[in-house]
């Protein structure tokens, strides 16, 4: 390094009028950062505000001569070609989606690319070593032979920061970190970040979950539609300002939950089990019972791991094993053997995982709102592409879809925006049942609350809508009853006039 910091307080990293942009889109304009050696960094805004952009111009993963501005590093001014040139200065970015290759051992994934060798051979010995040390360094107690297809995706996300620290940043880049971790995990990691600061180490913590912004970081930097609006320190600030910053408005209720009018049973599910798909005998779901009427919300809450996204993947026809119980419709006893039943028998299911099992990313937004009602839309066995288009174009306005047109690639879309395609999607079939598993994971916070009223209308409307979901404040505010799960089991009903946080957490924990 051409300067040595010593004070926690002295400016390493600082990023002047950046400008970045897409064919047809200026996704920065003119953002000014700075972050200080040391401290935990967060950096919010709106899903296209324009934060990993940024972050990916630091990183390298845009090279220089693709945007505008300076990117100046303990004093000097950098020229960043690719990742490796900025892992050289000690920026590591740890992305949303891992970047992992499963086959693959945890020692091997840590060294992949700088992989140690002795007499031209890679030396495995010395690399479990050097990996046992890392782990340790992060508390996790992981074998380092352990493939990542074995691990769940906690652990794969430690991984991803083991691989980081690995490379011994300096400054360490976050993106929604904790989107699939559990409370636990969380906690290690925060843990963790904590324990680097003191080591020098300067986080840039990205995230949507305002809550564990206020609870890590010590200081805030607010984006907007690609340009620096505001921040502060964390402990200057309350949430409801940050949000304000974010949006350009005030949002006066964060779960806009209407009264609800609840009608006669939609679902009812009577002792069904899933078994579990590898193991012979075991089951993932075990013997549950519920119903859902018309016009409520019913939350599932529950740990990782409890089964909650195995029991509504199930009774949409969808997971990847047998079933066993009752499920009855209006009344009416019904199969559910693959989606296609469920479609037909009017349930929608948006999924968990929108990017690996909800979305076809390379494919337009028409072609991911239409895809469930093909069938409908042709005549003589050929899409009619006038009613394909209405039948787009009038989600897309119901909904508020941001796109430039309908035929935008949907991975072009904030997150926000691809969930409302999903959501689009399900409305189209005319369901009379309506899943949605997670549905504001990685969505931000003004997106969120658009979706929330959606939920209203639709239980207006009188759709049964279940709801999985981590958040126990979005349970709480957002649901009419509420389930607890643990380990396959149904652990408790609660209605929303009595129930609490920390009651959730008692019978999600046994």
């Amino acid at each position: 390094m051409k300067r040595c910091m010593e004070k926690v307080n002295d400016i390493i990293l600082e990023m002047k009028d950046i400008v970045k942009d897409f064919p047809g889109v200026r996704a920065l304009d003119g953002v000014n950062f700075e972050a200080k050696k040391g401290e935990i960094l967060a950096l919010v805004g709106e899903n296209g505000a324009g934060k990993s952009t940024l972050m990916k111009i630091l990183s390298g993963v845009y090279p220089y001569k693709t945007y505008e501005g300076e990117v100046i590093i303990y004093g000097e001014r950098e020229r960043f070609y690719r990742t490796l040139d900025a892992q050289q200065k000690g920026i590591a970015i740890i992305h949303q989606e891992l970047n992992l290759i499963p086959k693959l051992s945890v020692a091997e994934n840590i060294f992949l690319g700088n992989e140690r060798t002795r007499f031209g051979v890679i030396d495995y010995e010395q690399i479990l070593v050097e990996t046992k040390r890392v782990l340790k360094k992060l508390g996790i107690e992981l074998d380092p032979e352990t493939k990542i297809i074995d691990l769940g995706i906690g652990k794969q996300q430690m991984v991803e920061i083991a691989k980081a620290l690995r490379v011994k940043a300096q400054i360490l880049i976050l993106d929604e970190p904790t989107s699939a971790l559990s409370d636990k995990e969380i906690k290690l990691l925060f843990d963790t970040l904590r324990a680097l600061k003191e080591q020098g180490v300067t986080s840039i913590y990205i995230s949507h979950k305002l809550e564990e912004v206020f609870e890590i970081s010590e200081r805030i930097v607010v984006l907007r539609d690609g340009k620096t609006v505001g921040g502060g320190d964390t402990s200057k600030l309350t949430i409801g300002e940050v949000v304000a910053m974010m949006v350009g408005r005030k949002i006066e209720e964060m779960f806009p939950k209407e009264k609800p009018a609840f009608k006669d049973v939609l679902l009812k599910v009577k002792n069904f089990s899933v078994d579990h798909p590898f193991l012979p005998g075991e089951k993932v779901v075990q013997d549950i019972n519920f119903e859902v009427r018309a016009g409520e919300v019913l939350g599932i809450a529950g740990l990782m791991g409890s089964g909650r996204s195995e029991l509504v993947t199930a009774l949409f026809g969808a997971f990847p094993a047998d079933t066993s119980g009752e499920i009855y419709i209006r009344g009416k006893k019904v199969k559910i053997k693959s989606p296609y039943c469920a479609i037909r028998e009017g349930i929608g299911l948006a999924t968990e995982d929108r990017k690996q099992f909800g979305l076809i990313l390379q494919m337009s937004v028409k072609e991911n709102i239409s895809i469930a009602m093909l069938k409908s839309l042709c005549r003589f066995g050929i899409i009619d592409e006038i009613e394909d288009r209405k039948l787009t174009e009038r989600f897309v306005d119901e909904l508020k879809i941001k796109t430039p047109d309908i035929e935008t690639k949907v991975d072009n879309l904030s997150g926000g925006n691809q969930q409302k395609v999903i959501l689009a999607r399900w409305l189209a079939t005319n369901p009379k049942i309506l899943i949605l598993d997670e549905p504001t994971r990685g969505v931000d916070v003004g997106a969120k609350v658009e979706i929330y009223k959606i939920m209203n209308e639709l239980a207006g409307e009188g759709i049964a809508i279940i709801m999985v979901s981590s958040s126990l404040p979005e349970v709480l505010k957002m649901s009419d009853r509420i389930l607890v799960m643990k380990e396959g089991e149904l652990k408790k009903e609660l209605n929303t006039i009595d129930a609490t946080q920390e009651l959730i957490m008692g019978f999600a924990t046994g």
